[in-house]
């Protein structure tokens, strides 16, 4: 938007930041959990269900935290020239000149459906309507919805202001454009395919995966053919714990979710010109700590008891 705001509608935010919230606090917690469990568990069965039960619940970490971040910084905006959403990395700014019409959800004769994968504070995603045709979400809740339409998709947002954000555009037709403008449309996975278009980072990526790939690898090989390594050191280099060889996957678990950590913190760097050289800078760390826990898997494995 290159005009000043005439108008400023975010969403509501409280509910669905604080839901978020619940629900990762509650899978660090069982992740923790199996992690702990998994140290000190046999190699058998249990060692396999909390292994399991460790990696099932932080999957969906960095995916509620990302949604997480875009509801906090979602937002609304009209000026004289476009409407603009924004939604973590997501963007879309429309020109006025191209929004056919504004108008509440609840005008709508048959009731517009809600994507399948939703939660409050991210109704994201896309559901057709018979009478509309294809409804692209970005909206905290299903209240208040409000229907933006183009030429190529209508939109379904949630300002929490819905009747102020239908008056200001009403007002800013009438007022005119004073610059024209381009739309834009700028996606999440646009940044991961600009980056993957970098050799640098593909390399970085790549090296770290096959590190990762190879390091659990290993360690899934040890585990059974060790009975007890030592597990951290004195200052003159000797023993302080001898433990079951099962904790040796510790590591992997830890490179890795350092390798996931180091790939969405440079994606986020990755987004401005002068911050670049920073994502490759933790692109690159997050390969050298996969080599790192290679290195200290060898030491622990190789140091006599």
């Amino acid at each position: 938007m290159n005009n000043p705001k005439t108008g400023h509608f975010p969403p509501d935010r409280r509910l669905g930041l604080f839901i978020h919230a619940v629900i990762i606090a509650m899978l660090v917690a069982v992740s923790i959990f199996g992690l702990v469990n998994l140290s000190k568990a046999a190699v058998g069965l249990f060692f396999v269900l909390y292994l399991l039960l460790a990696l099932l619940a932080f999957v969906p970490i960095p995916f509620l935290g990302y949604r997480a971040y875009a509801l906090l910084r979602a937002d609304y905006y009209i000026d004289r020239d476009s409407l603009a959403m924004l939604w973590g990395l997501r963007i879309e700014d429309i020109p006025l000149t191209d929004i056919e019409w504004v108008r509440p959800a609840s005008d709508l004769t048959r009731p517009l459906l809600l994507p399948f994968l939703r939660l409050p504070g991210a109704i994201l995603g896309t559901r057709r309507h018979p009478d509309l045709g294809l409804v692209e979400f970005i909206a905290s809740n299903s209240r208040n919805l409000i229907l933006i339409a183009t030429s190529k998709r209508i939109f379904a947002i949630s300002p929490r202001n819905a009747a102020g954000l239908v008056q200001t555009f009403a007002r800013a037709t009438e007022m005119g454009s004073l610059t024209p403008t381009e739309a834009k449309s700028i996606y999440p996975s646009f940044i991961i395919t600009q980056a993957w278009d970098s050799p640098i980072a593909r390399f970085l990526w790549i090296s770290g995966i096959l590190l990762n790939l190879g390091l659990i690898a290993w360690v899934s090989l040890l585990i059974p053919s060790l009975t007890q390594i030592p597990f951290g050191f004195n200052p003159f280099g000797t023993p302080n714990e001898i433990v079951s060889s099962s904790q040796l996957i510790l590591l992997p678990l830890v490179s890795g979710l350092m390798f996931v950590v180091g790939i969405t913190a440079g994606l986020y760097f990755y987004r401005w010109d002068r911050q670049r050289p920073l994502a490759f800078i933790v692109w690159g760390s997050s390969t050298l700590c996969a080599v790192l826990f290679i290195l200290a898997v060898l030491f622990l494995v190789s140091t006599p008891i």
